[in-house]
C-alpha cells in the first residue's frame, strides 16, 4: 500500500487540492498498489471487451473475461460484418472462441452480460439473427445456447433474472456508432415519440416484457424536438440491488446533441429527471442504491463527475477540481474506489486513467495513452474502464500500440 505522499513526484501536487487536512499536515491517502497494465490479447487481431464500460466482464472465479474479436478497424460494423465472441483465459492469455455475433459495435460490443444466476458460466449478449436483433443466453464451459429471446439487452440486473432493452435499430439512425446494422428492431423512425416504444423490462426466466416507460410518457419532460427530429433512448443501467434504473433521452437540436437523464423505478413508479435544465447528462454510474455519479454540466456550465441523491439537489462535484471534465467513471464494488477516464486530448491525443479515492478524493494517474489519429469517430477506443468483482482488477481497451487490444491493471491492497 502507498500513502499518496509517498507516490511519484508528478502525484505530490495533488495534495494541494485532494486531501484532508488539520493543524498537522495532509491526512495519508492510502491507494492500492497498482500494477504496469498487461495486454491479454493477441495483437494479431483487434479485441475489445464485449460490453460497454463499468460492466462486469469478470466470471466469477475471475479466471475468464469476455471479448470480442475481429479484423474490422476503420470502419462502422454493419450486418455483414460479424465478430467473434470468446473468453480470455487470464492465466494463459489463451482467446477461447465461443460464437460470433453481428449485433455489435466499438463502444458497447455486443452487451455482454455474466448472469448473476450463474455467474461463472452463463452469459447474455446481443446477435442478429434471421433478420431480428435478439439476445442469447449460453453455458460458455458447454458453449450450448440455453435460451433465445426475442429483443437485445442493453443492461442486465444484478438478480440476473431481469434486463432492459431499448431500440438499437432507433439508436443506429439517431447515434450510428451506439446501434445495430441489419434493421432487426423496427426504428420508428418517422414517430418523434411513439407510445408502443421506450424502456422495456425483461424477464429472462419466463420471456415476458413489460413497457416500462414509452417515449411518450417523457414528451413533457423534455424540451420541444426541432421539425423531423425524434428523440431517442440509451445507455440505461440497474442500481446496485437492482430497485432503481437510469437512462438518457437525447435529440438533436440545430444539429447539438440535447441530453435528459432519468431515474425510474423497477416497477415503473417514480419516473423523474435528475438535473435541472443545461445540465444534460453524458456517463453515470450507481455508487450504491440510491446515489448516482453522471458526468453533467454543473450549474449548466463546467462538466464534471457530478454525484447525488436520487429524488434530492445535494449536488456535488468530485475529484475536488481534478476531474471536471466527461469522464467514463465506474466504482468499484466496495464502493471506496471510482476510476475515470479521458478523451483523447487535443494535440497529443493521450487518453489518461484516475484512480479516485471516495473518501478523501484524493486522485491518483494510472497512466497515460497515445490513441492513433486513424481511430476516430465511429470507431475510436474509448479507454472504458470496468472492475472485477473483488475489486482487484480494472480492465480497460486502448490502441496505443497501433492496434485495439484489452489491458489489465492488478490492484494490491
Amino acid at each position: 500500500m502507498k500513502t499518496l505522499n509517498q507516490i511519484f513526484p508528478i502525484i505530490l501536487p495533488l495534495l494541494l487540492y485532494s486531501c484532508l487536512s488539520d493543524q498537522t499536515g495532509p491526512v495519508p491517502v492510502f491507494f492500492p498498489d497498482v500494477s504496469s497494465p498487461e495486454m491479454i490479447t493477441d495483437s494479431s487481431s483487434e479485441h475489445l471487451f464485449a460490453s460497454y464500460y463499468g460492466i462486469n466482464s469478470f466470471d466469477r472465479s475471475e479466471k475468464y473475461v469476455t471479448v470480442l474479436e475481429t479484423d474490422i478497424r476503420y470502419k462502422l460494423p454493419d450486418e455483414n460484418d460479424s465478430a467473434t465472441l470468446g473468453l480470455v483465459d487470464l492465466k494463459s492469455k489463451e482467446f477461447i472462441p465461443l460464437t460470433t455475433t453481428r449485433a455489435w459495435n466499438f463502444q458497447q460490443g455486443c452487451m455482454a452480460h455474466w448472469l448473476g444466476t450463474s455467474p461463472d458460466s452463463l452469459i447474455i449478449f446481443n446477435d442478429l439473427r434471421e433478420g431480428k436483433t435478439v439476445s442469447v443466453i449460453m453455458n460458455v464451459h458447454t458453449k450450448k445456447e440455453i435460451k433465445t429471446l426475442p429483443f437485445p439487452v442493453s443492461a442486465v440486473a444484478p438478480d440476473g433474472i431481469h434486463a432492459l432493452s431499448i431500440n438499437f435499430s432507433r439508436l443506429r439512425i439517431t447515434r450510428p456508432d451506439y446501434g445495430y446494422g441489419g434493421d432487426g428492431q423496427d426504428s420508428r423512425k418517422d414517430v418523434p415519440f411513439p407510445d408502443d416504444d421506450g424502456l422495456f423490462l425483461i424477464n429472462l426466466e419466463s420471456g415476458e416484457s413489460k413497457l416500462l416507460v414509452s417515449y411518450s410518457q417523457i414528451k413533457e419532460l423534455v424540451p420541444p424536438l426541432e421539425e423531423g427530429r425524434i428523440e431517442w433512448f440509451n445507455h440505461t443501467l440497474f442500481s446496485r440491488n437492482g430497485s432503481k434504473i437510469f437512462w438518457l433521452s437525447r435529440q438533436i437540436d440545430k444539429d447539438r446533441r440535447i441530453t435528459s437523464s432519468f431515474t425510474v423505478n423497477s416497477d415503473g413508479t417514480g419516473l423523474q429527471r435528475c438535473f435541472p435544465d443545461n445540465w444534460g447528462g453524458s456517463h453515470y454510474d450507481w455508487l450504491n442504491d440510491d446515489e448516482l455519479m453522471i458526468t453533467a454540466a454543473y450549474e449548466g456550465k463546467q462538466y464534471a463527475h457530478v454525484l447525488f441523491t436520487v429524488g434530492k439537489k445535494n449536488y456535488k462535484r468530485l475529484g475536488n477540481g481534478l476531474l471536471d471534465y466527461d469522464g467514463h467513471g465506474t466504482f468499484s464494488p466496495d464502493q471506496k474506489w471510482m476510476v475515470t477516464d479521458t478523451y483523447p486530448s487535443q494535440e497529443l491525443r493521450e487518453q489518461k486513467i484516475y484512480l479516485m479515492d471516495m473518501k478523501t478524493e484524493a486522485v491518483l494517474p494510472l497512466g497515460r495513452y497515445i490513441q492513433p489519429q486513424e481511430f476516430e469517430g465511429y470507431w475510436r477506443c474509448d479507454i472504458h474502464c470496468r472492475w472485477s468483482p473483488s475489486g482487484k482488477m480494472i480492465g480497460f481497451n486502448s490502441t496505443n500500440t497501433g492496434s485495439r487490444q484489452v489491458y489489465i491493471f492488478n490492484l494490491t491492497y
